[in-house]
């Protein structure tokens, strides 16, 4: 009744507007159902429908976009289709690169910053709305010309991404004010470039991809134990044959940023670090037997801090993003049976760092708070795997630290809660939705598109159970993953291919938090439509 209250009072906001609507409008099941109309939208003479006294339109129906407007007040009138000679200004010359860019892609010139007003006009333009999400826009379709408005740069390049889709779903944009922001600030994308090789071109396009999804991270996983794979100056030896040179790399970051995405950078440590001990045996891991523990690094040792720290500092300056990832997860000391008569050496570093009652567990997460330190200094907001927080130690995490939630398979695995209680920030990497890992190893099965749209939220963090909702605001919120443990499973297209319809769910989850009003191939057909 609510729903239905909500809709009818947005219909009666449009016919009181009186003027304007589209002449086309979204698929069966989208948000703003039409009201009748009486006249023809289209013209006997084929002359192109503009307002007139002698004409009237039907009630326009809500954008049909991915991810779906949140909300939008119908209105009656023609629209808009871009046109020849048509163009987009800007009112401040900081949406220049936005201005630019949707112009090339609807195929409008590009006026710069006008006061002028002409007919089929795209302005955008930034508020002053102090309150508003910053990632919000306004986009008002009336009088034959397009507005788009919001708080900041990205907002406004959100707006465009909706003008894109409506244009290339349906040719026309729909007359009425769209009002547009997002659940969740963090709607990621994350790669991993270590056990397989993209190329650079592949990953750009997943760039403008996700920039047209309205996604704002790209995750880059680029250091494991079967490849390190961005050139380095500090630490060359380490180095894959197959991997992106800096100049590649600071193409992607600029690409990135001007879509509004941050590139997340991982190297993880003390773990997954097969590829940086390949080049420097010294600092391996090795049991009282002389096992070498697959791809961890012997934290006793002041040298393994140092590689890593270097590696930190020098890939700060690649990555100016604002977040940054830590790792922290599968240290194989600690799995072992007993880590302390397995690993004496790190027993005893612990108790020389924390005293008689110190132990492996806060030994490694003491290694986390001086990384985090390192990474601090360059003012970046951090996060860590859940497997890397540590239960029952006296070294606790810094509090700074964000959970990157992805399993309960780990040992003494914990529950999302317990981070949450704690008031911990968490972002959902839930590997029972969001994890696409090449090859299906360990009982993993490639995710659906249909799957995420149907049953998971961000409140699902770990298997199939949601956490309570008041912890909704803790959760920040989510990215889908691509784990290349089988890199020979997939060519770089076949990913492509079997992640596009989970990307469009994903981010359709992150972005609107009701149950959306498409079916599943309602919504299928629509990503065919607008791409």
């Amino acid at each position: 009744m609510i729903v239905a209250g909500a809709v009818a009072g947005t219909i009666a906001l449009g016919v009181g507007l009186g003027l304007w609507a589209s002449e086309d409008g979204g698929p069966a099941g989208s948000a703003q159902p039409s009201a009748g109309g009486t006249g023809d939208s289209s013209g006997s003479d084929g002359a192109s429908a503009q307002p007139s006294p002698t004409r009237s339109y039907a009630l326009s129906k809500a954008p049909a976009t991915i991810p779906a407007v949140r909300s939008h007040t119908a209105a009656r009138g023609p629209g808009w289709r871009p046109a020849r000679g048509e163009r987009v200004v800007v009112g401040d010359a900081d949406l220049a690169d936005e201005g630019r860019l949707i112009a090339g892609e609807l195929g409008l010139a590009y006026g710069g910053e006008k006061d002028d007003v002409r007919a089929g006009d795209v302005r955008l333009a930034l508020n002053d709305d102090e309150g508003a999400d910053p990632e919000s826009y306004t986009m008002t379709v009336r009088g034959g010309r397009v507005s788009i408005s919001g708080r900041s740069d990205a907002g406004v390049f959100y707006g465009t991404r909706t003008l894109k889709q409506e244009v290339h779903g349906g040719g026309t944009a729909p007359e009425g004010v769209v009002k547009d922001g997002p659940s969740k600030p963090v709607r990621g994308f994350m790669l991993d470039i270590a056990r397989k090789h993209f190329t650079a071109g592949w990953i750009e396009d997943r760039v403008r991809e996700l920039g047209d999804l309205k996604f704002n991270e790209l995750g880059l996983h680029f250091s494991d134990d079967q490849g390190f794979r961005i050139e380095s100056r500090t630490h060359p030896e380490i180095v894959s044959q197959q991997h992106l040179t800096k100049a590649e790399v600071k193409r992607i970051v600029d690409l990135a940023a001007s879509r509004h995405i941050t590139v997340v950078p991982e190297i993880d440590s003390p773990g997954h670090l097969g590829a940086v001990i390949a080049a420097h045996p010294d600092l391996r891991l090795r049991s009282t037997r002389g096992v070498a523990a697959r791809g961890a690094v012997d934290i006793s040792k002041p040298a393994a801090a140092r590689i890593v720290d270097d590696l930190l500092n020098e890939y700060a300056g690649l990555f100016p993003g604002g977040s940054w990832n830590l790792g922290g997860d599968e240290y194989q000391a600690l799995m072992a049976a007993s880590p302390s008569a397995s690993y004496p050496q790190l027993a005893s570093a612990a108790r020389k760092a924390y005293g008689p009652g110190g132990t492996i567990s806060g030994l490694a997460t003491g290694w986390l708070n001086d990384r985090a330190g390192t990474v601090r200094a360059h003012e970046r907001t951090m996060r860590a795997w859940n497997d890397g927080f540590y239960a029952g130690t006296s070294v606790q995490p810094a509090k700074d630290l964000q959970v990157a939630y992805w399993t309960g398979k780990e040992i003494g695995a914990r529950q999302p809660v317990e981070y949450l209680s704690a008031g911990r920030k968490l972002i959902n990497y839930n590997d029972e939705y969001l994890y696409y890992v090449l090859g299906q190893p360990n009982d993993f099965v490639y995710p659906t598109g249909r799957r995420i749209y149907e049953q998971w939220t961000p409140l699902v963090v770990r298997g199939t159970q949601a956490v309570p909702a008041r912890y909704g605001a803790q959760i920040l919120g989510g990215s889908f993953a691509v784990w290349c443990d089988l890199s020979g499973s997939q060519t770089q297209d076949q990913v492509a291919a079997g992640i596009r319809m989970p990307l469009r769910a994903t981010v359709q989850k992150l972005w609107d938090p009701r149950r959306p009003a498409l079916t599943w191939a309602q919504f299928q057909a629509l990503a065919a439509k607008v791409g």
